[in-house]
């Protein structure tokens, strides 16, 4: 497999000009455009530039690279749902590159080797207050302290994490790689300072002497519904089993437990359940499958575990152990609507996975910030609240909630907080043209298969929390690294510089790619039809003459 190298500016300016006479109308440009990974990632992460140091061998480079966008490798390698490989354009040939195995190999190299942050500016003298230490406060409070500025967390809890420690079980995300990738945040400078719990946010930020604030608290309450209940069995909200298993304190479900909802949360309650000793549990979810909003792949996991999802179905009441249900059917748009036909269920206990809002009261007088009905801040395209200086992201403002988007919020507010300090606005670098699969030049590649991690038995998953999912070894995270196309981007596969017919193609070293002839070429395209990768353009030429 070629190794792609480091970006490059485009050797060729597109305003340059030449006398070609009546032969040539267009010619070749080289380019760096945007492969749909990258596109896909919420976190923004140079994923190309990422596995072609990693393919290379260079694990070390490949992390850095990484680690400029996304503090969390080992985190984001196991729970990120990876919509990077959905987009993939390997995916048209035989699978997408798993690029979040990779990703994981290359986080938990990073411990075992030792690796730590590096500041790229100076101290600013500036101090930055980030409430909540989730996701979307630990990736803020990481840009913040690599450009310059002291940063402290407040977080409520007992540790660092938010929902990543709280709210996804141990079989997911294991405490101690979560624990160390916040501890090498916290090497670089950033102070946490936990149990501590933010309620007069002016009072903090004037006495702690605070230049700007981040809101960051995530979105730790259950959504509740009403369903009348009599002498109701057990009603537990998902996000508080979920939390109070991962504290070592999980409720008493009893034998059989009715789980309410069809999100991600859903199934992590379901088979937190399933663990802590239910011989029966079921999920009712009032769609079907195809509209379910957890990914296939939890709920494929659930049924292996032994739980049952009854879908088209909403719970309608609640008497002692009896449950009343509904069927429901689903209308031309997709939307559920009662059939009145009406079963009955029996349950220890009833948990309900309905979603989750913000804890955001404490805001409401502070003047500028205006909350949603459901608890959400508004914010501006700058991420800024009402407020001047302060500022909110993750799960706690209008948007879709996960890891990713929380930390991909985290690094967008320190950019745009890191220039508000400094009297500017920050503008979003426009992204360049996207490289979807028509526009490869593959040659006649064998199919290479994605390396497989490994998976715990599923009779040895219930017995505790131990992981389900492997990571790969130096060997099979290298090869999958050389899946990748390198769309958009040249790697030096000298497939230009060999077909052209006029000599008209300069190598200028490794590392620093070719430039044009422009005396020579002719722009017959053969270069741009040879290149794999597509990263050369043919632009229309423009006459010295105008």
């Amino acid at each position: 497999m070629n190794t792609r190298l480091p970006d490059f500016t485009p050797i060729v300016d597109l305003t340059e000009t030449h006398d070609t006479g009546p032969i040539r109308h267009q010619k070749p440009l080289y380019v760096t455009l945007t492969p749909p990974c990258s596109n896909g990632c919420p976190a923004g992460e140079d994923i190309r530039g990422w596995l072609g140091e990693a393919q290379a061998g260079r694990y070390r480079e490949a992390w850095e690279v990484l680690t400029a966008e996304n503090p969390m490798p080992a985190v984001h390698g196991r729970v990120c749902y990876h919509p990077c490989e959905t987009g993939c354009n390997r995916g048209e040939v035989d699978a997408p590159v798993s690029i979040h195995a990779v990703e994981r190999f290359l986080g938990d190299m990073a411990t075992v080797e030792g690796w730590a942050f590096e500041a790229v500016r100076p101290p600013t003298g500036r101090k930055v207050l980030v409430v909540g230490a989730g996701p979307a406060g630990l990736s803020a409070a990481y840009h913040l302290a690599r450009l310059g500025h002291t940063v402290e967390i407040r977080e409520a809890g007992p540790v660092a994490g938010g929902m990543m420690h709280f709210g996804i079980p141990a079989y997911r995300m294991p405490r101690a790689e979560l624990a160390q990738e916040v501890a090498r945040i916290e090497a670089l400078g950033v102070k946490i300072v936990t149990n501590h719990k933010v309620s007069d946010l002016e009072t903090e930020k004037r006495e702690g002497g605070f230049d700007a604030v981040f809101l960051a608290i995530g979105a730790g309450l259950g959504k509740r519904v009403d369903i009348p209940a009599r002498d109701a069995a057990r009603v537990l909200d998902a996000v508080n089993v979920l939390h109070e298993t991962s504290e070592g304190q999980p409720p008493l479900l009893g034998r059989r437990v009715v789980v309410y909802g069809g999100g991600n949360t859903a199934m992590d309650a379901a088979r937190t359940a399933r663990r802590l000793g239910a011989a029966e549990t079921l999920i009712v979810y009032r769609r079907d499958r195809a509209h379910m909003p957890a990914h296939a792949f939890e709920a494929d996991e659930a049924l292996e575990e032994g739980v049952k999802i009854r879908w088209l179905t909403t719970i309608k009441e609640i008497s002692g152990s009896e449950l009343t249900v509904e069927r429901m059917e689903l209308d031309e748009d997709g939307r559920p609507r009662p059939t009145g036909e009406f079963d009955t269920l029996s349950a220890d206990a009833v948990v309900l996975a309905l979603g989750q809002q913000s804890d955001s009261s404490f805001l409401a007088k502070v003047p500028g910030i205006a909350l949603t009905p459901d608890g959400a801040v508004e914010i501006g395209p700058d991420l800024m609240t009402g407020a001047q200086g302060i500022f909110a992201g993750g799960d706690m403002v209008p948007s879709q909630q996960s890891v990713t988007i929380s930390v991909g919020h985290g690094k967008r507010a320190a950019r745009h907080i890191d220039a508000w300090l400094n009297g500017a606005r920050y503008t979003e670098p426009e992204a360049a043209g996207i490289v979807t699969f028509d526009k490869l030049h593959l040659p006649v590649y064998s199919d290479a298969d994605p390396r497989e991690q490994d998976k715990l038995a599923v009779e040895r998953r219930l017995g505790g929390f131990s992981e389900i999912v492997a990571g790969l070894d130096e060997s099979q995270a290298r090869f999958e690294a050389q899946r990748c196309y390198s769309c958009g981007d040249c790697y030096e596969c000298d497939n230009c510089y060999a077909a052209c017919p006029e000599d008209a193609i300069i190598k200028l070293g490794v590392g620093r790619r070719y430039e044009y002839d422009y005396d020579k070429c002719t722009g017959c395209a053969i270069c741009f039809e040879q290149c794999p990768c597509h990263a050369i353009e043919m632009i229309p030429e423009v006459a010295a003459n105008g």
